[in-house]
């Protein structure tokens, strides 16, 4: 059977460093490409003293793959990771240790959006309640948490990349008011993000911890659909004020809706409240309302769990369209503004943001 990537890296995990840890544990390894039994790879220091002292360390790591079934040749080049410039910042690393939940410095609460699936319009309402709350005079900050799939660049019309003056703490963007950041604001917008699930919680722990938020009121979090190791991660890494569920009412969304609900519970989260999104179609030429996902879903459910259902919100066009182009539909006055600002007054009224 012919070598891969994870033999590779099952092999060099078995690699002691003299400090401590091992060349996959402390994230050193870079570009293994494995071609017809040749195998090259990349171990870059996190500074160039390392690097000069790795260089037993990359004898010993050549000579332990190549005695891998399969492999004709080996390769290894030392290199040391650049901090000059902002671009060279490194995003995406082993999560590193901590004692529990901590508060990230200057932020008052923290309120992670969520949802059961995707779909459900939850990052839509993410950008439209952070600007609504912006509009109300709080100082609000804007996390992506979708690392595979973050879309807040694109609905806040930012795709300039942050800047690290010293390659370690990133300066956030700000659009609309909203001071915002993205894992889809360091990478190539055209590049998949293939990360297993160690690289993905390294990489939000950098963006809670890493990025001067600043002094906020309240740091709202898109999340990911599902509940996977992003939702775990930061109910283990933050102190969070709590979560808000977003779901239209059909009852596919509603069933992993309930499931959402119960991590968060599980994990010790209070559940803020559910928006049932898609609530309705008011049709522009006749004024009909249609229930296009059925009618009153989350409502019966935020009744039966005993939380608030902060607001029912329409699918309207002018939504879709002002989220594509950049400009969350709460920036423009209308009916969108008007529901969006109410439910931001009533998160402030209840000591939510």
């Amino acid at each position: 059977m012919p070598v891969t990537k994870d033999d590779i890296l099952e092999t060099l995990s078995r690699l002691e460093l003299p400090d401590g840890g091992n060349l996959v544990s402390r994230d050193f390894i870079r570009a293994v490409v494995v071609e017809q039994g040749a195998v090259r790879f990349v171990i870059e220091a996190p500074d160039a003293q390392t690097a000069q002292r790795l260089g037993a360390i990359k004898q010993a790591a050549e000579q332990m793959v190549s005695g891998l079934d399969g492999v004709s040749s080996v390769a290894a080049v030392v290199t040391a990771h650049e901090q000059k410039a902002p671009p060279n910042l490194k995003v995406g690393r082993h999560p590193t240790p901590q004692d529990g939940p901590l508060q990230i410095p200057g932020v008052d609460r923290i309120v992670v959006i969520g949802s059961g699936k995707g779909g459900v319009g939850k990052s839509t309402v993410s950008s439209n309640l952070a600007v609504a709350l912006a509009q109300e005079g709080r100082k609000v900050g804007l996390l992506d948490a979708d690392i595979y799939g973050p879309s807040q660049p694109r609905m806040m019309g930012v795709s300039q990349r942050p800047s690290s003056p010293d390659g370690k703490q990133i300066n956030p963007l700000t659009a609309h008011g909203v001071t915002m950041m993205s894992i889809g604001l360091m990478v190539d917008p055209d590049k998949a993000v293939v990360w297993r699930g160690p690289m993905l919680m390294g990489a939000l722990q950098q963006m809670l911890n890493q990025v001067n938020w600043g002094e906020l009121d309240v740091l709202l979090i898109d999340l990911p659909p599902g509940t996977g190791d992003v939702q775990l991660t930061l109910c283990q890494k933050a102190v969070l004020t709590g979560a808000i569920i977003v779901s239209t009412p059909q009852d596919v969304a509603l069933i992993d809706a309930r499931k959402a609900i119960d991590m968060f519970h599980t994990l010790h989260t209070p559940i803020l409240g559910m928006i049932e999104n898609m609530s309705q179609f008011i049709c522009p030429h006749c004024g009909e309302t249609s229930h296009v996902f059925g009618h009153g879903g989350v409502a019966a459910e935020a009744d039966k769990l005993g939380v608030p259902l902060l607001a029912q919100l329409p699918i309207d066009l002018d939504v879709r369209l002002a989220g594509d182009g950049g400009a969350p539909a709460a920036t423009q006055p209308g009916p969108v503004q008007d529901t969006y600002r109410s439910l931001a007054q009533s998160l402030i009224g209840n000591g939510v943001a």
